[in-house]
């Protein structure tokens, strides 16, 4: 598995592979390179490089307070110098979207486009409330089948699933041991997003209107608690241009292999 040092010292994990235009796939806040690996398979033609940040996967672990988007965009952009490319595209999910958007804010030149999973400027607080519930927390079940029983209601506005599916997703997300499962991420996430909680919401549209001249699409699961219609709406009047999509029966966050997922991604690709 491929590693780079970055200016901190610490060891850094990243999927690179495939040929065509660099698209880097950035996850979800606990997230890793492994949670794109049901969308993969359908982007041919690309070359395909996923990041796994600091402190989540492979990576190593850092001082909790540089868990931020602002630190881990300088990461991605060392990355980039690591790997000698100069503009990459970005499918970013979640926490890998508010990355794409600090750096059309701050490096621009870099990027060739941005595809948005289920993100945007406005974030729902009270769904943020109940991320900050679980996250940093080891599950008390002692085994991937033990949890897939209660997974189906844990995985609130997922509908039409199958359990083979949900065991892919629990597989990606914790590691099954001698004392039970435990977390692919430093605990210590949880501290920044409790910070976030406590402060004033930040006002992240002028990071989404940075995103100005760049193709650019945008995924909604159609349950998604977290990027709001309304929230939606908004994004799609400010970027009449850009390429939308909203995957029935997902909430936060879709596969991105969902027929309507694909469809707006190959749509997106073809501008590159």
């Amino acid at each position: 598995m491929p590693f780079f040092t970055n200016s901190d010292g610490l060891s850094l994990h990243y999927y690179d592979e495939g040929d065509g235009t660099p698209l880097l796939c950035l996850a979800g806040l606990t997230r890793n390179g492994r949670d794109f690996d049901f969308v993969a398979p359908h982007l041919s033609g690309m070359r395909l490089i996923r990041h796994d940040y600091r402190g989540r996967g492979e990576s190593d672990w850092a001082d909790p307070e540089s868990y931020t988007p602002l630190v881990e965009s300088r990461d991605v952009l060392e990355l980039l110098d690591h790997l000698e490319l100069d503009k990459i595209a970005i499918l970013g999910t979640s926490r890998g979207g508010l990355i794409a958007m600090t750096l059309a804010a701050t490096a621009k030149d870099r990027l060739l486009g941005v595809a948005l999973n289920d993100v945007g400027p406005e974030l729902n607080r009270a769904a943020l409330q109940r991320i900050g519930d679980y996250i940093g927390r080891k599950p008390s079940h002692k085994s991937y089948d033990a949890l897939l029983k209660v997974w189906p209601d844990l995985a609130q506005g997922f509908d039409k699933v199958p359990l083979s599916r949900f065991r892919e997703e629990i597989v990606r997300q914790y590691r099954e041991g001698d004392n039970g499962l435990e977390l692919t991420y430093d605990p210590a996430l949880r501290a920044g997003v409790e910070a976030a909680l406590e402060a004033e919401m930040p006002d992240l549209w002028p990071l989404f209107d940075a995103l100005e001249g760049l193709p650019l699409c945008a995924i909604r699961g159609a349950n998604s608690a977290l990027l709001t219609q309304e929230t939606f709406a908004r994004m799609k009047e400010r970027r009449p241009d850009m390429i939308t999509a909203e995957v029935p029966d997902r909430g936060h966050v879709p596969y991105l292999d969902e027929p309507a997922a694909l469809e707006a991604l190959h749509a997106w690709t073809a501008l590159l």
